[in-house]
């Protein structure tokens, strides 16, 4: 393998950069891998603006912080599931800051945007829980939303219950004492199980804060990769619904 792209077994943890597009909120953060609160960070409009506004970004958290890119121990990143454009963003800008950082490349850690939505939402909820379950969603366009269970607890931290994958709105898991987070509730309203609208945490988005939290674990558990490791997880291949399939939600909607 090309030593260009290999990272090292076991990055430190003190400088760290997060970023995260995967969503409509375009979401970067500099500091300490596992720390509660980044040194600099941003949030803003993503979308179609993340190409354009990414590395002055970056560019500008790191001379906050007063850090060279060199000198970075990793970036960790959103790498899905979330939206194509987005996605795509990300991998391609990390797997650049990561190459051409310095000779032998920055380590790269991907991470799930469910369970960035997860940490979010315990950090901000549930900050005191030894133990939480937390159902993450996000939404994946075309009637259908990305879902993922996780469980956590203080002595063992994160632990996936079940994957990301798609579900239609209705169909959303919905458990008493649970967290139920992520961006679907302002998109699908009463189509939800009640338990998606009557808890705060429905509002939470992944978010580079989470990422640096989660950065520490993802270490400590070898996931690193170097730069050609930036990938995205799409979890569904299909892009947008042709016009037959367009036409045929429009009727079962109004139908409804």
């Amino acid at each position: 393998m090309d030593d260009a792209t290999t990272p090292p077994p076991r990055p430190g943890l003190q400088r760290w950069l997060a970023l995260d597009t995967s969503t409509s909120v375009l979401s970067v953060a500099v500091g300490a891998a596992g720390t509660a609160e980044p040194l600099a960070w941003h949030e803003g409009e993503g979308g179609a603006q993340a190409s354009a506004t990414l590395l002055p970004t970056v560019e500008a958290l790191l001379q906050r912080a007063g850090w060279r890119l060199a000198e970075l121990d990793g970036i960790a990143f959103g790498h899905g599931p979330g939206s194509f454009t987005g996605l795509r963003t990300a991998c391609a800008v990390v797997q650049g800051l990561a190459a051409g950082a310095r000779p032998g490349g920055v380590p790269v850690l991907p991470l799930s945007t469910l369970l960035a939505v997860a940490e979010a939402a315990r950090l901000r909820h549930a900050p005191a829980a030894r133990r939480l379950t937390v159902h993450a969603a996000l939404d994946a366009r075309m009637d259908e939303v990305y879902v993922a269970c996780y469980a956590w607890s203080v002595a063992h931290g994160w632990r996936e219950l079940t994957g990301p994958h798609l579900r239609r709105p209705e169909d959303l898991p919905h458990e008493q004492g649970a967290l139920h987070a992520g961006n679907v509730a302002g998109v699908y309203g009463e189509r939800l199980p009640s338990a998606w609208l009557s808890q705060a945490g429905g509002a939470t988005q992944p978010c580079a804060r989470a990422l640096l939290r989660l950065a520490a674990a993802g270490v400590a558990a070898g996931c690193c990769v170097g730069a050609h490791g930036a990938q995205p997880l799409y979890v569904r291949d299909k892009v947008a619904l042709t016009v037959d399939e367009q036409a045929a939600l429009r009727a079962s909607r109004a139908a409804a």
